[in-house]
């Protein structure tokens, strides 16, 4: 690796004489512009830049009176020169650096504002492959990069924010940058360049068809910094990615403290599990509590399903995460605030429902505009120690047609849409998960035991402790019974049809203890681990 070289040491303030602008977001372009006029700096722009700075009346000289050449190529050359990169590189200090510039003829710049060609809007906007690869900015991240480099000497902004920053030092101090400043717009600097590489190759894997290319990189934007994580001895911060899933990171917060580490984490939770049911077949409501669901129902109106959702659990519902795949309406709304809850989460609220949570200031109320689609493969991310694992979405969703009966015993109707109900509701839960329901509502839930007859037991418990019959339920497991145990317990506590992956060395055992109990059984071939 090069040595490092000896060179003096960054002056704390760095006087601004010359800046290059060249940006695709023009916002509050011409204010600044017209700021570093003001304090006497010679602008240098490019292109639709350079043109709107000198449509609003400021001196501003083009890029190829710098450079000598014109822009050339369709505008993909046209910074990527020693003028422009030794103007941004040279240290000022340094004898050698100096000795270079003056017999080169390279004047030094001060200060870059540069954003990027909008790459991913144009992915977003379902721009085809050669336009995607057209808004792949060369310059612009060079540019970026040399001079957060030379943070020494060089102050880089890549958004109005980063200028507003520049502008208030440069008032305070007459004109110049301070070091602190400097170093910071270098870091925002070097996150915004390697953001924008991210997603072109996350792009360019997608359309190769890469699923898990070499190098996997994660890019996102500050949301929040938060007041702890998961716990107050820890720090924690949210932050967006580029995906546009309908959902807590994109949804409208109406009103409400800040959304917590927890918060968010059990609120996807709840509005991934109530995207399960289509909002245009009816109302569902899920309360999550700790991103476990403690209840799940569906009915004829939204408020029939908050108030069998409710029923399944209304202790553990107390402090916990509602959504709902349906506007959310006043006779629900002020059903739901008798409770204590968290947060309320739903595609759509009307005038009169917000104004009744208006009067809840403690309650987060949260709107998406859509419902995510359940089918919609994306990935998944989970950290471990020194690394990552990646995944896609679970999307398993399944029919009657999918069912293989394999019991004596073939299921009712009826069975058929509790066993699929509650197998939906099964795949939110953690792992070991039992879930019985009936007549599209979860009567008891059993999550996260370390073995499957625990879980079938404390869902047979909460279900007494509320009142609630297991009496012709299914039970849903969302991995195979390894033993017949848990299965009888199910079966003692009620359930008459049974929904659960199959796969285990001692499946027979158990088919033939759900025969011996009247039961039916069916076989999905498919596991909805939750970890």
């Amino acid at each position: 690796m090069p040595a490092a070289p000896d060179f003096p040491p960054s002056p704390d303030l760095a006087p601004v004489r010359r800046a290059l602008l060249s940006v695709s977001d023009k916002t509050g372009l011409i204010e600044a512009a017209k700021a570093l006029s003001d304090l006497g700096v010679e602008l240098i722009s490019t292109g639709g830049t350079r043109a709107a700075i000198a449509a609003a009346g400021l001196a501003v000289k083009d890029i190829s009176e710098l450079t000598g050449f014109p822009e050339m190529m369709d505008g993909r050359v046209k910074t990527l020169h020693p003028v422009v990169h030794g103007g941004l590189l040279g240290v000022r200090d340094a004898p050698s650096h100096a000795a270079a510039m003056s017999q080169h003829g390279i004047s030094q710049i001060d200060l870059i504002y540069v954003n990027l060609y909008p790459f991913s809007q144009t992915v977003a906007a379902g721009g085809g492959y050669d336009a995607c690869v057209e808004n792949i900015d060369i310059g612009g991240p060079a540019m970026i990069r040399s001079g957060s480099k030379n943070h020494g000497y060089v102050a880089v902004a890549t958004s109005p924010a980063d200028m507003q920053d520049i502008l208030g030092v440069l008032a305070e101090t007459g004109g110049s940058t301070t070091l602190a400043l400097r170093k910071a717009l270098a870091a925002r600097a070097y996150a915004v360049t390697a953001a924008y590489d991210a997603a072109i190759s996350a792009w360019f894997a997608a359309q190769l068809g890469y699923d898990f290319p070499a190098h996997k990189t994660i890019a996102g934007q500050l949301v929040q910094t938060m007041r702890y994580g998961e716990n107050p001895h820890q720090k924690a911060a949210f932050y967006r990615t580029s995906e546009s899933r309908p959902g807590v990171a994109t949804a409208q917060q109406w009103q409400g403290k800040e959304l917590s580490y927890n918060n968010i984490n059990d609120t996807d939770a709840a509005f991934e599990l109530v995207s399960e049911f289509d909002r245009k077949t009816g109302p569902a409501c899920a309360i999550i509590k700790h991103a476990n669901p403690c209840g799940v129902a569906t009915g004829k109106t939204l408020f029939d399903a908050y108030a069998r959702a409710l029923a399944c659990d209304p202790t553990s519902a107390f402090g916990g995460i509602i959504a709902c795949n349906s506007r959310l309406d006043a006779a629900t709304t002020v059903e739901i605030l008798k409770l204590l809850t968290e947060v309320v989460i739903a595609p759509e609220v009307d005038d009169e429902a917000a104004a009744l949570f208006a009067a809840k200031k403690n309650v987060r109320l949260l709107t998406t505009g859509a419902m995510a689609d359940p089918l919609s493969v994306g990935l998944t991310f989970k950290s471990v120690a020194g690394g990552f694992l990646v995944q896609d979405r679970d999307a398993a969703r399944l029919t009657a047609a999918d069912l293989k009966v394999v019991t004596k015993r073939a299921p009712t109707d009826e069975e058929i849409q509790d066993m699929l109900f509650a197998f939906t509701i099964a795949k939110h839960v953690k792992s070991n998960a039992i879930v019985y329901a009936r007549a599209g509502q979860t009567l008891g839930v059993g999550a996260g035991q370390m073995n499957r007859k625990d879980s079938a037991r404390i869902a047979a418990l909460r279900a007494a402790d509320f009142g609630l019959d297991l009496k012709g339920s299914a039970c849903a497991s969302e991995a195979f019974f390894p033993f017949p145990d848990g299965l009888i317990q199910a079966a003692d506590a009620g359930c008459t049809a049974v929904i659960q992956p199959g796969g285990s060395i001692g499946d027979q055992k158990v088919i033939d203890a759900a025969d011996e109990r009247g039961l039916a059984m069916v076989f999905t071939g498919v596991r909805v681990f939750r970890h």
